[in-house]
């Protein structure tokens, strides 16, 4: 029964993750654990020269199925990506990334790859909003 909630795309993100390894000379980095489930993720970005874009991001660690499979994933929404709507993305956006439904630790598994994901964009400085 609990091979059932690993869907298929999930086992194919936890067996070949997307943007997986070290990112040379990162722009920002961060990692969170899971002393849960063992899980263990950092996050590396690179921004554009402007610093209004996530032109690389990679991530390295290991984990659980949905904690890899959910970092993989989450690599693949935001590279490319304007870091005003990267920061705006929110953990419910996350976990729907796996199409099914988690319990309460499943989704802190979930979510490690996106604390860490925040602990880099917060090494990042917000471009300046217009002045009031």
């Amino acid at each position: 029964m609990a091979y059932d909630m690993y869907q298929e795309r999930i086992l194919q993100h936890y067996r070949a993750p997307r943007n997986f390894g070290p990112l040379e000379s990162p722009t920002a980095s961060g990692e969170e654990s899971n002393p849960l489930c063992g899980d263990h993720i950092t996050v590396q970005l690179k921004l554009s020269p402007s610093g209004e874009t996530v032109d690389e991001v990679r991530f390295t660690g290991d984990g659980c199925a949905i904690s890899m499979a959910s970092a993989s994933m989450l690599t693949e929404r935001i590279r490319g990506r304007p870091l005003p709507e990267v920061r705006r993305l929110t953990q419910d956006e996350v976990v729907a990334l796996l199409g099914i439904s988690l319990s309460p630790v499943r989704i802190k598994c979930a979510l490690t790859g996106f604390s860490a994901l925040g602990k880099a964009l917060a090494q990042t400085r917000p471009m300046p909003g217009p002045a009031r």
